[in-house]
């Protein structure tokens, strides 16, 4: 991690809280409602520090894209100091989108015959952090005898410059910088990177005598107030500038726009609020409250709605105040009619109290046709979607599994979970629907499946698939809680698995702490032992199609659960292969199902060994950017194990972890899984049982070891042919649909991270 950087030479600064203003007290007071992390300290001596910020480095108080969020509160200084992460810059104030911190000037002082004593430049790089330097800031030189130069580097290329020069102290001017004594210039917004270079053109020697050193500072325009020629002598001008004038910098999340992070899963901005793309010129965005909403715009549950009708200082109604969701309404009693609003029309007394009778007829007559219509309209879907066959099944199923553990919702209790299905509760998109975070009305969390308009004539196919599902009771699988069906499209809630998909750990830098050989090969186990008990312990056998790792979810544990049944088949208990229309994800796809349609339990085994070589050489199924014999991981895996090159396609830290059994063994399971036979392939339950042994292999230094050992045993050679016209049919369809799924007539393939 590249450290941030803020110092000067020669001498050091001591860098020294300013005192409170009366805005520093307004802020204060706004800031009082400012929510932090659960469990996390809000202030750091006199600052409050709101999330996506959070104290302590590590602490896992801060948003969790950067580390950059962290505040490091040094206890040794009273009161105490906070500082950006393990850096030395100080922090006085952080606002909705800005960050006040501690001041660093270059400076340079001479001797009266012109002899350089104090020569300090400044310099600071925010590059590859979430800061860059506002353009509320100004590069500012106060001097008789100064020129400076600015300098920016990377993202921003920018130079600029200054000169001030004065023969006397009259000649100042003591009302602002105007190039006497004092000079400005403005500075680009953006800037991550900048060093000053202070110089003179003389060495002081004309002006020593009123003027011995001179400074130059990038700080906030209106906090510096050039005091004319006693700046220039007085010895604690130094001190004095960087006690009291602050450098403004910009902070967004992330490096992706509001779009983007929507669509990758990253996405910060809670309910109610609204997304804002930084106007830095490059990536990041940041969240804010909708109008009639406050609160913390990064933390679940999101902005909460104001009342404004309990607030007091606001007389908003002449007579009735109705608080709404982002708002209020006026209105008047019996006997009054207006808009009931104050310095506006206000209630109006009637003549008569007819109009109010007749008014409270027609709203009352209207609102119940149109509660009886939507109840009419329910019940149509609810039978429509199955609701009267699952009914059946549950009642037929008398005290078994199904009553107790399906559950029917009503549309009300989902529409309220999910805010009326509020697009930042999207957290997920794809072929079978669109899977939004929700919250019940226990507070439990959940994931709610909005899936697509399905055929009448596969009703009865997905009623008995939602019973089977619901008595899947699996630690490592995602537990199907229920469904709606009073909906034009059904609704299936599950449990939400809160840390991310398994391909976000993998390809992302989230995974790179904790991702060890070992969680890889635990995970790998959970996830063949849940595999094994949906092929062979549950009550009916489940193939589930779509194995890849954006289906294998992480919880706050790092646990493992696999999701997304959309394409999931029920096998009979007499039958061993399913003629189905070809669904799946490219890279993962079994090419023996891809040509023949028969779908077995060796189908998903394909798909598994893909994921386990994704996770030992950390390489995407599909990269088309690549050379030809590396764009399919399964063909490039299976290659590298023939020519003897398996240690050089892994993942360095799975070569450094493990020991050379434990890797020639997991190769030889990946080779296996991908066999283009399917029957060659072993069951899911002996790949569980085979990881399960890799995992307790003894690890042996590679100083003990001869390379030439570890070098992968050749097998018989098998045909290719398979594997290359599968890789070319996958481009061509790719080319054809902009999209990484296979698609047949009927359906898009869900690509989304599924139900979390």
């Amino acid at each position: 991690m590249q450290t941030l950087v803020a110092y000067g030479f020669v001498t050091m600064l001591v860098l020294l809280a300013r005192p409170a203003t009366t805005s520093d007290i307004k802020n204060a007071i706004a800031k009082a409602r400012v929510i932090t992390k659960p469990g996390c300290k809000s202030k750091c001596g006199n600052l409050t520090v709101p999330y996506p910020f959070g104290i302590g480095v590590g602490s896992g108080c801060s948003i969790n894209s950067s580390t950059w969020f962290d505040v490091n509160c040094n206890t040794s200084f009273n009161p105490p100091r906070a500082f950006i992460s393990d850096g030395n810059i100080q922090i006085f104030d952080i606002s909705d989108t800005q960050m006040r911190v501690a001041n660093v000037l270059a400076t340079s002082c001479y001797t009266s015959t012109g002899e350089l004593t104090v020569n300090r430049y400044a310099y600071t790089n925010l590059l590859d952090t979430p800061f860059s330097f506002s353009n509320l800031n100004t590069f500012t030189v106060v001097g008789c005898d100064a020129l400076a130069l600015i300098k920016g580097s990377e993202q921003r290329n920018f130079s600029g410059g200054c000169i001030s020069v004065c023969s006397k102290p009259e000649d100042i001017l003591d009302y602002g910088c105007s190039g006497i004594g004092c000079c400005q210039t403005a500075i680009p917004k953006g800037l991550s990177v900048y060093s000053t270079i202070l110089a003179s053109l003389r060495n002081h020697t004309r002006v020593w005598s009123f003027n011995p050193c001179s400074y130059a500072f990038l700080g906030e325009k209106d906090s510096f107030k050039f005091r004319g020629a006693s700046d220039l002598s007085d010895p604690t001008f130094l001190n004095r500038t960087v006690d009291s004038v602050r450098i403004v910098l910009d902070w967004v999340i992330g490096n992706q726009t509001c779009d983007e992070a929507r669509k990758s899963n990253v996405y910060a901005c809670q309910s109610n609020t609204y997304c804002t793309n930084s106007d830095n010129g490059f990536s990041g965005y940041f969240c804010s409250c909708l109008k009639g909403f406050e609160g913390n715009p990064y933390l679940s549950p999101g902005c909460q709605d104001i009342d404004e009708c309990a607030h007091p200082n606001k007389n908003l109604c002449e007579k009735i105040c109705i608080n709404t969701r982002g708002s209020y309404n006026c209105s008047c009693p019996p006997g009054y009619h207006g808009n009931g609003k104050k310095n506006s029309q206000g209630c109006i007394a009637e003549n008569s109290k007819f109009p109010v009778i007749k008014f409270s007829l027609v709203s009352f007559l209207y609102s119940t046709i149109k509660r009886r219509k939507l109840i009419k309209e329910r019940e149509k879907f609810f039978q429509q979607n199955g609701g009267v066959l699952l009914k059946q099944q549950i009642t037929s199923s008398g005290s078994g599994g199904v009553e107790s553990s399906t559950r029917i919702f009503t549309a009300e209790e989902l529409e309220k979970a999910t805010d009326h299905y509020a697009t930042d509760r999207i957290v997920g998109r794809g072929g079978y629907g669109t899977v939004y975070k929700g919250t019940l009305g226990d507070d439990r969390v959940v994931a709610i499946k909005k899936s697509r308009i399905i055929d009448e004539s596969q009703i009865e196919q997905f009623i008995n698939e939602v019973v089977i599902l619901t008595q899947v009771n699996h630690r490592h699988v995602v537990k199907l809680l229920g469904c709606c069906l009073e909906t034009e499209v059904p609704l299936l809630v599950y449990e939400f698995v809160a840390n991310g998909t398994l391909f976000q750990h993998i390809h992302n830098s989230r995974g790179v702490m904790w991702l060890s050989l070992e969680n890889r090969l635990r995970i790998a186990t959970e996830s063949a032992g849940a595999l094994a008990y949906l092929h062979s312990a549950a009550s009916m056998p489940v193939i589930h199609r779509d194995v890849k790792s954006a289906n294998i979810l992480l919880n706050e544990n790092y646990t493992t659960k696999i999701s997304d049944f959309g394409a999931s088949r029920l096998v009979p208990l007499d039958q061993t292969q399913v003629t189905t229309l070809v669904q799946g994800t490219l890279g993962y796809l079994d090419p023996e199902y891809f040509h023949t349609s028969q779908l077995t339990d060796k189908s998903d085994v394909y798909s598994f060994g893909v994921v386990l070589a994704e996770l030992l050489t950390g390489r995407k199924p599909l990269m088309l950017q690549s050379p030809a014999e590396e764009k399919n991981l399964a063909t490039y895996f299976i290659m590298s194990v023939k020519e003897n090159r398996l240690f050089q396609i892994l993942e360095p830290r799975v070569v450094r972890e493990g020991s050379l059994d434990q890797l020639e063994a997991a190769g030889k399971l990946v080779k296996r899984c991908l066999s283009l036979n399917g029957e060659d392939r072993p069951t899911m339950k002996e790949v569980a049982m085979e990881l399960e042994g890799i995992r307790k292999y003894t690890k042996h230094p590679w100083a003990n070891n001869n390379h030439q050992q570890a070098l992968m045993i050749h097998d018989a050679e098998e045909s290719t042919d398979l594997y290359t016209v599968s890789l070319d049919t996958y481009s061509s369809i790719r080319d054809f649909s902009g999209q990484d799924s296979v698609m047949d007539t009927k359906h898009l393939l869900f690509t989304a991270n599924g139900p979390r």
